[in-house]
């Protein structure tokens, strides 16, 4: 399984405990045993340092570890892809463009305006429940 990590779900990792730390931990967990491919595109990168730095104000110690955790994942380049009329935010334009030019299986966010938004064929949109419930084979 080849998994994207949306911003949200990689902040929410990084500053508490919970669903995503948990999700996050088992995905790079399985990672590293080469059962899972978790990966991140330069817009999710900019904009999780931009709410460290901006909104949540983290010490540069705290960046210095989300920069070290970055660099345990894969990176995959951002693309330009042609949204559908009723995609709901331009904004994630290119990280849907980068999950299926990476051909990414899966989309793990939180924003439930793409959770509800009927992604194409080849690639599915999970909440972080969902996906923990899909690495754990619980779904």
């Amino acid at each position: 399984m080849r998994l994207l990590l949306d911003s949200n779900v990689l902040v929410a990792a990084l500053v508490s405990r919970g669903l995503c730390a948990d999700l996050v931990s088992l995905a790079t967990a399985l990672h590293d045993m080469g059962q899972v491919s978790v990966h991140y595109c330069p817009t999710v990168e900019a904009e999780v340092f931009r709410i460290l730095t901006g909104k949540l104000h983290a010490s540069p110690e705290h960046l210095r570890l989300a920069q070290r955790f970055f660099a345990t994942l894969e990176r995959v380049p951002d693309r330009a892809w042609v949204a559908p009329p009723d995609f709901p935010d331009p904004g994630d334009v290119p990280i849907v463009g980068a999950a299926l030019d990476a051909r990414i299986d899966t989309l793990v966010t939180g924003d439930k305006a793409l959770l509800a938004w009927a992604p194409t064929a080849d690639l599915s949109v999970l909440s972080p429940r969902g996906t923990f419930l899909a690495l754990r084979g619980l779904s």
